[in-house]
């Protein structure tokens, strides 16, 4: 499937994301880069920082872009698929700590 391809819904994109995510390096610089964000989140909401907000896309794309350019050698989904892709990056998280899958 290419990165052009349409997806009807996020359970139907949701096999093609992993795929995409498929070296384990990847997969846990999207992991850690989630976790900053979740933490960077809470603790802007928490402290009423509300500028480290600013810092969001930078912490969460900054891990996961170098995961793909450096280990994974694809082109994120994010630029074809951003709201998909950005689903895509919490059920990772979950499913990771859920240990469905491996890092």
């Amino acid at each position: 499937m290419t990165d052009t391809a349409q997806f009807r819904s996020f359970a139907e994109f949701y096999p093609y994301y992993l795929g995409e995510h498929a070296n384990p390096t990847c997969r846990r610089l999207h992991f850690v880069g989630t976790a900053l964000v979740i933490a960077v989140f809470v603790y802007a909401l928490g402290s009423g920082r509300w500028a480290l907000l600013l810092l969001l896309p930078l912490v969460g794309y900054g891990f996961a872009w170098a995961g793909h350019f450096f280990f994974e050698k694809n082109r994120p989904a994010t630029f074809s698929h951003p709201w998909y892709s950005l689903a895509g990056d919490f059920a990772m998280f979950r499913d990771i700590l859920l240990g469905r899958i491996a890092l």
